[in-house]
Order: C-alpha cells, then structure tokens, then sequence
C-alpha cells in the first residue's frame, strides 16, 4: 500500500469531514491516506510558516479553508487563468518546481449545481460573501449562465473588487454590489451564503428572516452544520435546497483527483461518508 500524506489549513475546523473523505478516498485506491487539521492558532505558527512548512514536512498536498484561500492565492503558481482570476485557492500541490494553486470550490459547486438542478439557469443570484469560497461561488454563476449577479458583503470594497475582476470576464452578466443584504435579495431566484455565517461554534444567518420569500433555490457553503438556519427557513418555504454538504463532497471529489489522479466510485464514496 502506497502513502500520502495531506492537510488542511483553516480556522474553526475541528468537525471538519475532510480527513474522512480522503482517507475513504484512499481506502479505495490501496492508498494510506494521513490527512491532518492545520490550525496555525493550536499549532504556534502564523500562516504564511505553515504553509512554507508544509512541503518540507512531507506533505503531498493541503486543501485551504476560511479564512486563507486569497492569501495562499499568492503563494502558488496557478495554470488555469480562470483561478488566476479568482483569486482565492482551496487546494494545493507540493511539486519539485514549487507549490501548484487549483480551486475545486469552483467545479465542485458546478457539479452539486448541475446535480441539483441540470441545465437550469441561476436566474438572478444574490450572493453574500465576496471572500475566498464567495469568489468561486461567484465565478461558478457566470459559467453557469447567471442573468444577473447581486454582490453583498460588510466590506464593500471587496465586493466592488469582486464585481470589477467578474466584469473582466466574456459574456459577463449584469453585476450589483449591494451592502444591504435585504435589498439585495429582493425579487432573487437564487441566494448563496458563501460566509461562515451559521457555522458551528459562529452561528447566524446571512440573510435577513423572510429573505428567502420568492426564491427558487438556495444554497449554503456551511456544511457543519448541514441544517443552517438559512437552509432550514427555506426547506420550509418550499424552495430548492443545495447544501453545503454537496459543495464539501464534490470539491473533495475533485481535490482528490489532483492529489492523487487516482478514480474514485463516486456512490460508494458518497454511502461510506454517511454510513458514520
């Protein structure tokens, strides 16, 4: 049986499935997989050490969590132009000529879109969080045919950002920046959360109580837990529901791809997660 040795580096991870997910993953490849929690706080190293560690310490890859995607951003080398764009990685390869920056947020929540909801469009999208998964989430709309896109955050500034690197793109959709998480979401067909917002140990909603009336569809970046307050008010309104679990999956799904290069039974993977 080979050996790889993974990571991920992020805050607030201790519930995270990640290290399940690719030893499973392994399991099914003859491939003994050591996925550590990279906490820079428990660990006594800031980030930008850490990761500078990582490859010296032996570590094949790591995925990237809140709140350091943009930053390890800029610590790669990123092939795909689109992810150049992006700004923000979520998983890392330590290769000979340096570490190598993909994000799997983007086509993972591609495929849980795709799953859910085939060839629809977005419709109009209001999303909240222009940070590092909001920026993938953000990218994924306009591939995905989005009419238009609404841009909230607390920091405008970077949702203006946001909006200014989205509008750069070929046939780019009408793009909002609205601090005003209310109005942005007035008369949306979809609303995204891509903040920790109703995470556990951070709690809270991103949208305001009754936003979701007259929505289509909604999902969640949150996954822990995967019945947030935002995805329990709209499976009572009746409206298409994408969980946060999906993103977690499919972006596990295609991370593996890149620390491996392995295939993976996709159902099998799937039953063996919730079977605890």
């Amino acid at each position: 049986m080979t050996a790889l040795k993974l990571g991920l580096i992020g805050d607030n991870i201790a519930k995270s499935s990640a290290p399940r997910l690719h030893r499973l993953a392994g399991a099914q490849n003859g491939v003994e997989v050591t996925y550590d929690r990279l906490v820079p706080a428990q660990i006594g190293e800031p980030f930008d050490a850490l990761f500078a560690n990582c490859a010296p310490r032996g570590y094949r890859g790591i995925n990237v969590t809140y709140p350091y995607k943009e930053r390890a951003a800029e610590k790669v080398s990123i092939a795909d132009p689109l992810v150049r764009a992006m700004g923000a990685v979520n998983t890392v390869l330590f290769e000979p000529e340096g570490p190598q920056g993909h994000n799997t947020d983007y086509t993972g929540f591609i495929a849980a879109y795709r799953v859910a909801r085939g060839a629809e469009g977005p419709g109009l999208a209001c999303l909240v969080g222009a940070g590092g998964v909001g920026r993938a989430l953000a990218f994924a709309l306009v591939t995905l045919g989005a009419e238009e896109i609404r841009l909230c955050d607390r920091d405008t500034a970077k949702a203006e950002a946001l909006a200014a690197d989205l509008g750069a793109l070929p046939g780019a959709p009408r793009l909002v920046v609205e601090p005003d998480a209310r109005r942005a979401s007035a008369g949306a067909t979809g609303l995204l959360n891509g903040t920790p917002l109703g995470m556990d140990g951070i709690g809270g909603n991103a949208f305001p109580e009754g936003a979701t009336g007259g929505a289509k569809w909604v999902f969640d970046a949150v996954y822990t837990p995967v019945e947030t307050p935002f995805i329990t008010e709209a499976r009572a309104g009746g409206l298409q529901v994408i969980s946060g679990y999906e993103l977690f999956f499919w972006q596990g799904v295609h991370a593996w791809g890149h620390f491996s290069g392995t295939p993976l039974d996709e159902p099998a993977l799937r039953r063996a997660l919730a079977a605890g």
